[in-house]
C-alpha cells in the first residue's frame, strides 16, 4: 500500500503490464528464485530473535534452509542448515537455542556457534580427515535496525548498497527499540509479485479499503524515485486521525525519535524483494514474502510496539491489529483474483496509469534481473 501523488514525468505511452508468463511459467519462477532471492539481501527475521548466544532461527527460501545463530563473540551469522556429513537437516525448530553446540539429530556431528566442526565421530581412522576441512555453509548476514538478513550469494553486493539512503532516511524510526507483540501467518494463492505490485498502489484503495481510504487520502504523500533495491513513499492521516485503527485512535504515544511531519504520516518500503515494511506514527508492521511456488506465497505480518507503551497499564495493540488484518485480507483476495485472471485465456497485458510508476519499475527490475538468463 504504497503512495501515490507524484510529479515526475508521466509514463510513456505503449508501456503495459508483464505477459502472463511471468506469473504462472515455472521456469520463470526458477529464474527469479535463482537471480533474484538467491543473490540479494532477504529479511530473515529480527534480532530480538537471536538475543543470546546459542539463539537461533530458521528460515526457507529459493531452495535454501538456513540457520540465523548468535555467536559466543555476540555475532549474527548466516549456516545452511545442513550437516556436513549426510547432509541432513541439523534443526526443525522455527527458532529456539542450541544448548551450548550444534549436533546433528542423525550422527552426532556437531558444530560450535561459529559454524565450526568441533566433533566427528568415527572419523578419527580415516586417512587425511581433518575437522576444520568441513564447516558449516556460511550465509552472509547481517543487521540493521533490529532486522537480520540474510544473502545466499557467493559474492553478496554490500548490504550498505542494498540499503542505500534508506538506512538515514529510517533512523527516526529507531526500529531496533520495537518489540513484537503479534504474529500472523497468510498462506496466499497468488504469485509474489503480485503482492509486491498490489502493495505498490493505492488507487484500489477507495474501492478495497474503504476504512483505510477514510483515515489515510489515497491520493495524500508521495513517492519515492524507485531505486534498484527499494521503492515506496509515504501517506498522510486525515486531519484528527493518530494513527491507523480500527477507529483512527491510538492511545499511545508517537515513538520518541519522531519529529513533524513524520507524527502525521506512514511510511511503506518494499525492501526488495521480500520486505514490505510499513511505519506508523506509534507502531511498525513488516509484512515479509515467502515464495512457495510459482502461484503460492506464505506471507508473514508481525506488529511491533514500543517497549515503555507495551509496559503502560491497559496498553492494548488490537485496534491496529484487527485494522491490519482486515486490509491484508482485502488485498491478499486481490491478489488471488489477479492470479486467476492472469492464468486464465482471456488475460492481455494492460495499460499503466500514471500513478502506476513503481508498478513498472518493479517490472523493470524483474526483467532485468531474469529476461535472457
Amino acid at each position: 500500500m504504497s503512495t501515490y501523488a507524484n510529479s515526475r514525468p508521466p509514463l510513456a505511452s505503449g508501456i503495459t503490464t508483464l505477459p502472463a508468463s511471468y506469473y504462472s511459467d515455472p521456469a520463470q519462477y526458477e529464474r527469479e528464485m535463482r537471480h533474484i532471492h538467491s543473490e540479494m539481501w532477504l529479511w530473515a527475521g529480527r534480532e530480538q530473535q537471536v538475543a543470546k548466544p546459542g539463539d537461533f532461527l530458521v528460515q526457507t527460501v529459493a531452495g535454501a534452509n538456513v540457520i540465523v545463530l548468535r555467536g559466543e563473540d555476540g555475532v549474527v551469522r548466516g549456516f545452511h542448515n545442513v550437516c556436513r556429513h549426510r547432509g541432513t537437516l541439523l534443526c526443525n525448530e522455527a527458532e529456539g537455542s542450541f544448548p551450548g553446540k550444534i549436533r546433528c539429530p542423525y550422527h552426532a556431528w556437531t558444530y560450535d556457534y561459529a559454524g565450526r566442526l568441533v566433533g566427528a565421530p568415527h572419523m578419527d581412522k580415516v586417512e587425511g580427515f581433518r575437522e576444520q576441512d568441513h564447516p558449516l555453509g556460511a550465509v552472509a548476514a547481517e543487521v540493521w535496525d533490529g532486522h537480520v538478513f540474510v544473502n545466499l550469494s557467493a559474492r553478496p553486493i554490500p548490504f550498505e548498497q542494498h540499503l542505500g539512503e534508506l538506512r538515514e532516511r529510517l533512523r527516526p524510526w529507531r526500529m531496533e527499540e520495537l518489540v513484537r507483540v503479534e504474529r500472523r501467518v497468510y498462506p496466499v494463492r497468488a504469485n509474489w509479485k503480485l503482492i509486491v505490485q498490489n502493495y505498490s498502489e493505492c488507487l484500489h484503495c477507495p474501492v478495497a479499503h474503504p476504512l483505510l481510504h477514510e483515515q489515510s487520502h489515497y491520493m495524500s504523500g508521495e513517492n519515492d524515485p524507485p531505486q534498484p533495491t527499494w521503492m515506496g513513499g509515504r501517506m498522510e492521516l486525515r486531519e484528527g486521525v493518530e494513527t491507523l485503527s480500527l477507529d483512527g485512535r491510538s492511545g499511545r504515544t508517537c515513538l520518541p525519535g519522531l519529529r513533524s511531519p513524520q507524527t502525521r504520516e506512514v511510511h511503506y518500503y518494499a525492501l526488495l524483494p521480500n520486505l514490505l515494511l510499513n511505519l506508523h506514527p506509534d507502531y511498525m508492521l513488516t509484512i515479509t514474502l515467502w515464495p512457495r511456488g510459482v502461484g503460492h506465497t506464505d506471507i508473514v505480518a508481525d506488529w511491533h510496539f514500543h517497549p515503555d507503551e507495551i509496559a503502560r497499564p491497559g496498553f492494548d495493540p488490537k485496534s491496529s491489529i484487527e485494522f491490519w488484518d482486515l486490509t491484508n485480507r482485502q488485498d491478499w483476495e486481490l491478489s488471488e483474483r489477479a492470479q486467476s485472471g492472469i492464468t486464465s485465456r482471456g488475460y492481455r497485458p494492460g495499460p499503466y496509469s500514471n500513478r502506476e510508476e513503481l508498478l513498472h519499475a518493479f517490472d523493470r527490475f524483474v526483467q532485468e534481473r531474469t529476461d535472457g538468463r
